[in-house]
């Protein structure tokens, strides 16, 4: 562009000095070479006044970039020094928030620490108690075998007969060996009975029904509906915050009574009721779940299910159902009993794979043993394990097993199946889990069962009603809770205080 402009100027230029010396040649009778000089001393002098022009306006243009950069150096140290100002205020700020969040959390440690060391000392003061009230139990045990056997000869001295027959006593009780099989016929002399057949367990709401009269019960007040849902938390430990529920079933018969799970159930299997029941707990437990993760979406609901629904030929309309509501499936747990697992065969594990491939998981309770084969649970969807915690301590009668109690846990967590501890009711047990590695808890000791109100079965305003009204010192899953911190230190003072109790 500039080189245009630059032949441009330069033709008009030669142009006018051209014209300019015609014109003398014509006008003014000039000779050609007289004219010549003319044009070209023209030419000369607007060339020169083109070069000046030309540098005045370059020096310009430079004069006003030289002004811009100035501008623009002053613009960028303004910035440099705001953010240099804005970064010391920063820096200032950081400092202060960790010299407060040092000050804060130093204490807490140092209490934490001082709390362990307790904790630990504590340990060894009833590890020692116990050994020493062993030891007494041990050493009366046998001052109590001991008497009884001496007691019987005692009282054989005045069947003896009297001065004549004295002589013949003394070698009756100078034996030094002391046999109780003589001595025991004298102290009870029939055997013990045989133990009598088991009989069926009496329950007061059926009181004057038959067997197929309480079938004929149960079946009424499952298609009546009749059924409360009571909700048991399950809390972890130590910080005691609910993470999921258990739904325990109760029928109401036809006095009004409520009759727990556990003494009509063996009535229901009898009369071939459980899938029906099973079909109207678990629309109950959807109905809750869907309640509660309104409010909290770190929740869930363990759901007791018999093997006989999965065989059941209504399978298919349970599946659909479970299809349905397949949204809440993360929050929702079946739950089956050992032996009902052990015992489960091809339908039942295909009836299982259904449900997983649909989300759900599993769990199995009411334990025996603790012969669990974590490897296959994983694989057929089971993620929790339910053991009593008498059996964890092994203070119940089990079978031996290949794996420690205290490494339970770890055999599970391998397989990402999670152990809860339940029947927990003292502070002292959850002491115990702690050694376990036991990360959930559920017992009377946090809260016992409690019914779940009838708005949230029958719908209602979601903000206003609660589904489940735990104790007021086991938190509710749509509280938050405290500052870890805060809830350690809270937690270690109450297993503080057990320790001192059992001490």
């Amino acid at each position: 562009m500039v080189r245009i402009s630059a032949i441009f100027i330069s033709t008009c230029m030669v142009l006018i000095a051209g014209s300019i010396g015609f014109a003398v040649y014509l006008r003014f009778g000039f000779t050609g070479a007289e004219s010549a000089l003319v044009g070209l001393g023209v030419l000369t002098a607007l060339a020169v006044y083109n070069a000046i022009a030309a540098r005045k306006r370059d020096r310009l243009e430079t004069s006003n970039q030289l002004s811009n950069l100035a501008r623009g150096s002053d613009d960028l140290a303004r910035q440099l020094a705001e953010f240099g100002r804005r970064l010391s205020t920063v820096e200032v700020k950081v400092e202060t928030t960790v010299d407060r969040a040092l000050a804060t959390a130093q204490p807490l440690a140092a209490e934490i620490e001082e709390l362990s060391a307790l904790v630990k000392q504590l340990a060894d003061s009833v590890a020692a108690q116990e050994i020493t009230v062993s030891n007494a139990m041990l050493a009366a045990e046998r001052r109590a075998m001991q008497t009884p056997a001496q007691a019987p000869v005692m009282h054989q001295q005045p069947e003896a007969p009297p001065a004549a027959a004295a002589p013949p006593v003394a070698p009756v009780v100078a034996p030094q060996p002391m046999s109780f099989a003589p001595v025991a016929p004298a102290v009870a002399a029939p055997p013990p009975p045989p133990a009598p057949p088991p009989v069926e367990r009496k329950v007061p709401a059926f009181a004057g029904l038959d067997r197929d009269g309480i079938i004929a019960a149960l079946r009424r007040a499952i298609d009546g509906g009749g059924m409360d849902l009571y909700l048991q938390p399950v809390v972890t430990l130590p910080q005691r915050k609910v993470r999921y529920y258990e739904a325990l079933s109760r029928l109401k018969a036809d006095n009004g009574d409520l009759v727990p799970a556990e003494d009509f159930l063996d009535y229901a299997e009898a009369g071939l009721l459980m899938p029906s029941l099973d079909h109207l707990s678990v629309t109950r437990c959807v109905q809750v779940v869907r309640r509660l993760l309104l409010k909290s979406r770190d929740v869930g609901v363990f759901c007791n299910v018999s093997s006989a629904t999965l065989t059941d030929a209504g399978f298919a309309k349970f599946l659909e159902f479970m299809e349905a509501n397949r949204a809440i499936a993360p929050a929702l747990v079946f739950e089956f009993t050992q032996s009902a697992v052990r015992a489960m065969g091809p339908i039942e594990h295909e009836s299982l794979a259904a449900l997983a491939e649909r989300g759900y998981r599993f769990s199995i309770d009411n334990l025996t043993d603790l012969r669990v084969d974590a490897r296959e649970l994983n694989e057929r969807g089971f993620r929790f394990v339910k053991a009593p915690a008498g059996l964890l301590f092994n203070r119940v009668g089990v079978v031996s097993t290949d794996i420690h109690p205290a490494d339970f846990s770890d055999l599970l967590g391998r397989f990402g199946i999670d152990l809860i501890a339940d029947h927990i009711e003292n502070e002292s047990t959850v002491v115990d889990l702690l050694d376990y590695d036991v990360r959930f808890g559920q017992g009377i000791l946090f809260s016992p069962p409690r019914p779940v109100r009838a708005e949230a079965l029958q719908g209602g305003d979601a903000a206003k009603d609660s589904t489940f009204a735990p104790p007021r010192d086991v938190p509710s899953p749509i509280d938050r809770a405290q500052p870890a911190p805060a809830a350690a230190v809270g937690n270690l003072a109450q297993l503080a205080r057990a320790f001192s109790r059992r001490v």
